[in-house]
């Protein structure tokens, strides 16, 4: 049982691995996106050859070309607002799209600086 689960290139899996969090790279998209399903739907993942029980996951980690290749199905996923808890990591060649701070969306929604 796990409840954080990561899927990312190995070089990422390895240093999760030396925290205790378990993980499964993936090969392209179609695997990304079986994978993927398999784990929010079926609360399992194949690695090496075993059957990991994710039944208690309640955080997945997702590098952010993981998270490139199953597109509309991690969006659908994150409207629903069931665990797991989706996060982003970016790969090791650094962030691949620009992303909005959360403290910089706030203070151009309601107009105020935050400190």
């Amino acid at each position: 049982m796990a409840e954080i689960f990561a899927l990312a290139e190995e070089e990422i899996l390895i240093g999760f691995g030396m925290i205790g969090i378990k993980g499964k790279s993936v090969t392209g998209r179609e695997d990304a996106i079986a994978t993927f399903q398999g784990i929010v739907r079926d609360k399992t993942c194949m690695v090496d050859g075993r059957s990991i029980d994710l039944s208690d996951c309640k955080m997945l980690i997702l590098s952010e070309d993981v998270s490139d290749m199953i597109g509309d199905e991690l969006a659908k996923w994150q409207l629903n607002g069931a665990f797991p808890l989706i996060v982003e990591v970016p790969p090791l060649s650094g962030t691949s799209k620009q992303y909005t701070r959360l403290i910089d969306a706030v203070r151009q929604a309601i107009g105020i600086k935050i400190q």
